[in-house]
């Protein structure tokens, strides 16, 4: 017999049931004008959005390519091994980091050095040498540490630097080909004949009899020339003769006598004047008379002659002073006019030979023996510039900067060298890409940018070139109505191994200082007078015109500015 409790539960579990079926069909049933209602349009409500504060930064999306920068196709300035036959590359380019000093590569057994500069290769640098390109030579020299000057000439001590460089990579430096040697040895010769024929020439024609009388007086007029101006100088040098020095020394003898007799005859005068008189007697006659004086006339009148001796003691000595300076300047001018007359015979000697020369019938080969000795000195000159230890203009490159990376080689060990050897990059990446030419107006070098990779991490980059300068060697040209864009990471960390990597680059070209009041682009209506205007709903389905004054625009907001709250709400469609 089953429990009471038992059948209340079956009892309550069938009126749920049948609760629940009777919900179910009701709401599957509608009357005729609840299913009328159901298919009749919703009334149309507005769409807004809400006014916003917050910053507003502007950007320009960029899809381009990571990879190293500066691409730079290398080819060589000419031959390597200072010869014009087949080059034949002996080791390839090696892919990979480039150093100064390196060997790049090698060309019939000779290296290829690369070296920095902004000069490029274009020359065989000699002995003698000079230029920009010397110099640039001389200071990667120095920065190597192989010494030498700086002085832009291609000299010894440059020479003997450039040779420790190639033998500290196991090479020598390029010396003069047999051929050179056997052509520098034939100029040599050349010179040392024309010479030769010059002194024969000569020796003919100073040996003819036409001209021996007028060479040996054109040699005594040099001799009498150098005579008179050896007797001038000396002349010259002496203030007075033997002689004049003789009288003067009498004279002044003269004068020192007499100034010692007028001093005895003033000192005679003055003692006879301060002589005492006789001592006066006791006696008042004796008291009253007068003391008799010294006689000082004659004393007197030999002061007055001693004087008038020195007066013509000292008249004397002038005189003949002035007799001995007259006499040094007639015999100095006599000696010049003799030294002009000497000069005046060696020039009339040297013309006189000179015309007896012309009329000489071996003066012509004279002269053209003179024309073949200038010309064999010329062209051994010329050749002996680039004589003796040289650099071939194939065996060094110069790259703006170093070190570098070798992207991708162009030629292959036995292949011969014709054009690209290879391309080089920068150590640094770069990321290219293309924007349309509307955005690229807006682009400036400098702007700040951030590089986003497939997986979401971005770094910090820098637009480096926007247009013909952001053009790298070898990427292909962009679409119609766009332009290049060049930007640089701002480290290298965390991009290593992805070059060649998609990226894509957002170029910051506006932004808010401070947080702004923004909404959608599509709720600014412009009306017919010009200005900005946006309807603010204040109710339900109720809206009133705000005037505002736009700025930034950037991800389909714009700032604006007028009364306006943040939270309001704005019109951006009707729905």
């Amino acid at each position: 017999m089953k429990s009471p409790r038992r059948l209340l539960a079956f009892v309550i579990a069938g009126v749920v049931v049948i609760a629940a079926a009777g919900w179910v069909v009701s709401t599957r049933l509608r009357s005729p004008a609840d299913e009328a209602a159901r298919r009749t349009a919703p009334k149309a409500s507005l769409v807004t959005a809400a006014v916003e504060r917050r910053k507003l930064v502007s950007t320009i999306v960029v899809s381009g390519t990571l990879a190293y920068g500066s691409p730079l196709p290398l080819t060589l300035a000419g031959v390597v091994g200072g010869t014009s036959e087949l080059q034949r590359v002996t080791r390839a380019p090696r892919q990979g980091r480039l150093a100064e000093g390196a060997v790049f590569m090698e060309v019939n057994g000779r290296p290829v050095f690369a070296l920095r500069g902004s000069v490029p290769m274009h020359r065989t640098i000699g002995p003698g040498t000079e230029g920009k390109d010397v110099k640039q030579l001389q200071k990667a020299l120095r920065r190597l540490g192989f010494g030498g000057p700086a002085s832009g000439v291609f000299d010894r001590a440059t020479i003997a630097a450039v040779t420790r460089m190639y033998k500290k990579k196991g090479y020598e430096a390029q010396q003069p080909t047999l051929a050179d040697r056997q052509a520098y040895d034939q100029l040599r010769k050349a010179v040392q004949t024309a010479q030769e024929t010059l002194a024969t020439e000569k020796q003919a024609l100073d040996q003819g009899r036409d001209v021996l009388p007028l060479k040996v007086k054109l040699t005594n007029a040099k001799t009498d020339l150098k005579s008179a101006r050896a007797a001038l100088k000396e002349a010259e040098g002496q203030r007075l003769t033997p002689e004049d020095d003789a009288k003067l020394a009498a004279a002044d003898t003269t004068v020192r006598a007499a100034e010692e007799k007028l001093l005895e005859a003033e000192q005679a005068l003055t003692a006879a004047r301060s002589q005492p008189t006789a001592t006066p007697t006791t006696t008042p006659a004796a008291t009253a008379a007068p003391q008799p004086t010294a006689d000082t006339s004659l004393l007197e009148l030999r002061v007055d002659n001693a004087r008038a001796d020195l007066e013509q003691a000292r008249e004397a000595y002038g005189r003949i002073r002035e007799e001995a300076r007259q006499a040094r300047d007639k015999r100095l001018e006599e000696l010049r006019k003799a030294v002009r007359t000497a000069n005046d015979g060696l020039v009339t000697a040297q013309q006189a030979l000179r015309q007896a020369r012309q009329l000489s019938p071996t003066k012509l080969k004279v002269a053209n023996a003179g024309k073949d000795v200038s010309a064999a000195r010329s062209l051994l000159a010329e050749f002996s510039r680039t004589y003796g230890t040289a650099i071939p203009p194939g065996e060094v490159v110069f790259l703006p900067k170093l070190p570098s990376r070798v992207q991708k080689t162009g030629v292959k060990a036995g292949q011969t060298v014709e054009n690209e050897v290879a391309t080089v990059t920068s150590s640094t990446f770069m990321v290219t890409g293309t924007v349309e030419t509307a955005e690229s107006d807006l682009l400036r070098a400098g702007m700040s940018a951030v590089i986003e990779l497939d997986s979401g991490k971005t770094y910090p980059a820098t637009l480096t070139a926007v247009g013909e300068k952001a053009t790298v060697p070898g990427q292909e040209k962009g679409a119609e109505n766009t332009q290049p864009v060049l930007l640089t990471p701002s480290s290298m960390k965390g991009l290593k191994g992805l070059s060649g990597a998609a990226v894509t680059a957002r170029v910051t070209v506006g932004a808010t200082e401070e947080p702004v009041l923004v909404v959608p682009v599509a709720a600014v209506v412009t009306g017919a007078d010009g200005k900005a205007r946006v309807q603010v709903e204040y109710a339900t389905d109720k809206t009133k015109e705000v005037e505002v004054r736009t700025g930034l625009t950037a991800d389909g907001n714009v700032e604006v500015s007028g009364t306006l709250n943040a939270g309001d709400r704005v019109v951006v469609g009707d729905a």
